[in-house]
């Protein structure tokens, strides 16, 4: 029915919708609203509630699970010769015979749990949560009225991102969804082809069917190859859509899979995303934009598995994961130790570390991956003080000489290795807190903090570690700050060290 409408009144329908969102919901205190400009848009103010909260858990979660073969297994299934190719072959049968859409119904969710889950992250130190909404699969995990295809009449048979909202809210977290959907069009378009050898040569896959069209979308142009498609019905479809996610929950984040997607059409919906909020908030703007592109002042700019090389002006995120996005058989998982490393690495340049904590198909989480995020837990319930509501300092750490510098940017993570040398700044008030990212094997030398660093340090009165009584051996010299190696580390802070620095009035 909705793209019935689409087709009929076409860019006049949504000129309309533009007027109406423009002057909608209205900042009584301010007088600021939003419209689908750039110059409104750079009204945007960050709220304190992102800007506190440093870290956040993802449920990167859906039918794609269900193969236990990892990410993107709807796309590459599809792809004749993929390894997931095969593997489909082998344990499903012929794509042309049983496609992804006869996936979705095996994904029952049938140990899910979300209010213990949620305790289990408010208890690992997580300030906010944020669902999957959908995925390029075209596969929604809300209460839609507009896609059949979605978590309530398929699979789990559950609103799942309304049942993770009341989890998250129990507990006291924000809650956000995330939105991959405007790769969509163009990433399902394998699911149109065939196989060009073997016994099933020219037999189309299932998504060449025009009765799966609402899933796997319509054929695309020949010209039309991009990450976000040029198909203006598509876009006007990603439009309603979103919209609809926005409106059923309101959520306090969004994220896009993307750069902001389709010109006018992502520019109308982040303004309407930005005005019902300030609407519901009684004129205070407390929502959260994210996208992977560079913000000037108008979103968060989130970075894909990366980090960024020095503070920013301006809040970001990094997006990652325990492990693969979607749940793999066998797969290694980063340990406590890197996700807390990243994360006060990522805090100390004004960042916020969001975080997937891989589910099983069935919901429920592997026994090696509830001790990892226990592991973090007990760290942050240390050393939370030097992370939660903390700003910047004037430089955000130093590193050994002879470490290479990784340039800013998307999946670089892999490419970062904290050590003992790698020292890291955060602020609250007056209070310096300064995180040594590995294990010492001998006297710890901040030489940021001497007292005749070239960036003008007070004469420190105290130093203290977090999590312990004891006193501490330590100097402020010419070229360092200077902690004897003479103290006892508790458990919960190796490898990870947090000190609490303060300076004379």
């Amino acid at each position: 029915m909705v793209k019935k409408i689409f087709k009929k009144a076409g860019s006049l329908f949504f000129v309309a919708l533009i007027i109406n969102f423009s002057v909608s919901a209205q900042n009584v205190e301010t007088g600021i609203h939003f419209k689908p400009t750039e110059a409104s848009l750079k009204n945007y103010q960050y709220p304190e509630w992102f800007r506190d909260a440093k870290f956040g858990i993802w449920a990167h979660w859906g039918p794609q699970a269900v193969p236990r073969q990892g990410d993107w297994y709807a796309r590459l299934m599809y792809q004749e010769g993929s390894a997931d190719y095969k593997y489909h072959l082998a344990h499903y049968g012929p794509q042309s015979k049983f496609g992804y859409k006869d996936i979705i119904p095996l994904w029952k969710a049938q140990r899910w749990d979300p209010e213990k889950l949620m305790a289990l992250y408010k208890k690992a130190g997580a300030k906010y949560f944020v669902s999957m909404g959908t995925h390029h699969d075209d596969f929604f995990l809300w209460n839609s009225k507009i896609h059949k295809w979605n978590a309530v009449n398929y699979g789990p048979h559950k609103d799942v991102v309304g049942i993770w909202q009341k989890a998250a809210k129990k507990e006291g977290l924000r809650f956000g969804v995330s939105e991959h959907l405007g790769a969509s069009f163009t990433w399902f378009q394998p699911s149109h082809g065939a196989d060009t050898t073997g016994p099933y040569k020219g037999i189309p896959y299932d998504g060449a069917n025009p009765m799966y069209q609402d899933l796997y979308h319509a054929k695309a142009d020949s010209s039309d190859h991009g990450w976000l498609s040029t198909n203006q019905e598509w876009q006007r479809e990603w439009f309603f859509s979103i919209k609809e996610l926005i409106d059923n929950y309101h959520p306090d984040l969004l994220y896009s899979d993307s750069k902001l997607p389709f010109g006018e059409y992502g520019k109308t919906m982040l303004a309407h995303f930005y005005n019902q909020d300030i609407a519901k908030n009684n004129g205070i703007l407390e929502a959260v934009y994210t996208c992977k592109e560079p913000s000037d002042g108008m979103w968060v700019q989130d970075l894909e598995r990366g980090v960024k090389d020095t503070i920013s002006a301006l809040p970001w995120q990094t997006d990652t994961s325990i492990g693969d996005w979607f749940y793999r058989t066998g797969q290694k998982y980063k340990t406590a130790t890197e996700v807390i490393q990243m994360l006060v690495d990522i805090v100390s340049k004004n960042g916020n570390l969001l975080i997937n904590i891989v589910q099983t198909p069935e919901g429920d989480l592997e026994p090696d991956v509830i001790e990892i995020v226990k592991e973090i837990g007990m760290w942050t319930s240390i050393n939370g003080e030097g992370i939660y509501g903390t700003r910047p300092w004037k430089v955000y750490g130093e590193k050994p000489a002879n470490e290479t510098v990784v340039k800013s940017g998307n999946f670089n993570e892999s490419k970062v290795q904290y050590t003992a040398g790698d020292i890291r700044f955060t602020r609250k008030g007056n209070i310096l807190y300064a995180f040594c990212l590995g294990k010492p094997s001998a006297d710890i030398r901040i030489s940021t903090l001497g007292k005749k660093s070239s960036i003008g340090v007070k004469v420190i009165s105290s130093v203290t570690m977090l999590g312990s009584n004891a006193k501490l051996d330590w100097k402020q010299e010419g070229d360092a700050l200077v902690i004897k190696k003479t103290f006892k580390v508790p458990v919960e802070q190796v490898p990870v060290i947090g000190f609490r620095i303060q300076f004379k009035d």
